[in-house]
C-alpha cells in the first residue's frame, strides 16, 4: 500500500489538495476479508494522516471491536477522497471522481470479501447510486463482484442515536455472511 499512497503524497487531481495537510491514505491490514469505506478525512484525520481517528473514528472501533468481535487493525478503512474537505463539508462529485481510481486500487489490493459503505457520500462515490442512504441502508449491493453493505455513518450515528440499531442490524448481516450463514442477497 506504501508504495501506492507515496506518489499521492504530491496528487493535485482535485482543489482538495489545496487544503491538505496530511494525505489520509488508508489504515489497517491489506489483506483483510473486511473493508470500510467512509466519506473523507475530518480535521483530526488530516491532523494525523489517518482515517476516522476522531470521534467517529471511536464509534466505528467500538462498533468493529464490541459489535462485530474483531480487531480494527484486522479490517482495512479507507475513503473516497483522500483528502480533507473544506469546513467538514461533502466532498464534490469532481473531486470523488478523481481520487476514485485510487480507491478502485485500494479495493483491488485488499480485495476483501466484503465491503462496508458508511453514509450516503461513500455509497455514491464507490457505486454511483443516487438513493439515499437510509433506503439503501442494510441492502446488499456489489463492487467488481464483491458484496457491499451500505450503513449509516458513525458521524451520523453520534447526531442520531437512535439509528444505532439500524445499523448495527446491517453489521449483523455483515457478521452472518463473513461466518457463512447467509448469503448477501445482493443486486
Amino acid at each position: 500500500m506504501d508504495r501506492l499512497a507515496k506518489p499521492l503524497q504530491t496528487c493535485e487531481e482535485c482543489r482538495l489538495c489545496q487544503g491538505r495537510t496530511n494525505l489520509v491514505y488508508g489504515v489497517g491490514n491489506p489483506d483483510a476479508d473486511l473493508m470500510f469505506i467512509g466519506e473523507g478525512p475530518g480535521r483530526d484525520e488530516d491532523l494525523q494522516g489517518e482515517p476516522f481517528v476522531g470521534r467517529a473514528g471511536k464509534l466505528l472501533t467500538d462498533m468493529i471491536q464490541k459489535g462485530m468481535k474483531i480487531r480494527r487493525e484486522d479490517v482495512y478503512i479507507a475513503n473516497i477522497v483522500k483528502c480533507r474537505p473544506p469546513d467538514n463539508r461533502n466532498p464534490e462529485p469532481d473531486e470523488m471522481e478523481a481520487c476514485l481510481p485510487n480507491l478502485i486500487e485500494q479495493v483491488r489490493i485488499v480485495d476483501p470479501k466484503i465491503i462496508v459503505c458508511l453514509g450516503a457520500t461513500a455509497v455514491k462515490g464507490l457505486l454511483k447510486e443516487r438513493m439515499g442512504i437510509t433506503k439503501l441502508r442494510g441492502n446488499w449491493r456489489t463492487f467488481e463482484g464483491i458484496p457491499v453493505m451500505p450503513t449509516l455513518h458513525p458521524a451520523y450515528l453520534l447526531r442520531n442515536p437512535p439509528a444505532k440499531k439500524d445499523a448495527w442490524e446491517d453489521l449483523k448481516q455483515v457478521i452472518a455472511v463473513m461466518n457463512g450463514e447467509i448469503q448477501p442477497n445482493a443486486s
